[in-house]
């Protein structure tokens, strides 16, 4: 029996939200990462200051630049990365 695989296209491409530097204001930077990812004050600490760090992963874009705009507005820079598509879709 031959296999068979099946390719979901969907409209929503997963993007990562990257933490590039989390600048002067740590602190509140570290309190808006503890609020996106649930993560406690330690850890939230360790990702924010170990950068480049992926914060958000296989997120909606609005998702994705909301959480972005409130790492902006603790002091932090960050971007939205698309994720790469996998190579049996890149033909």
């Amino acid at each position: 029996m031959a296999d068979e695989y099946f390719v979901l296209v969907c409209d929503d491409v997963p993007h990562d939200v990257v933490l590039i530097d989390p600048g002067i204001r740590v602190m509140d930077v570290v309190q808006v990462v503890r609020r996106l990812t649930g993560l406690s004050l330690w850890r939230s600490k360790v990702l924010a200051t170990q950068v480049p760090a992926v914060i958000l992963a296989c997120v909606p874009e609005e998702d994705a630049a909301a959480s972005v705009s409130a790492l902006r507005d603790a002091g932090a820079r960050a971007e939205v990365r698309e994720q790469p598509r996998p190579d049996f879709l890149k033909r």
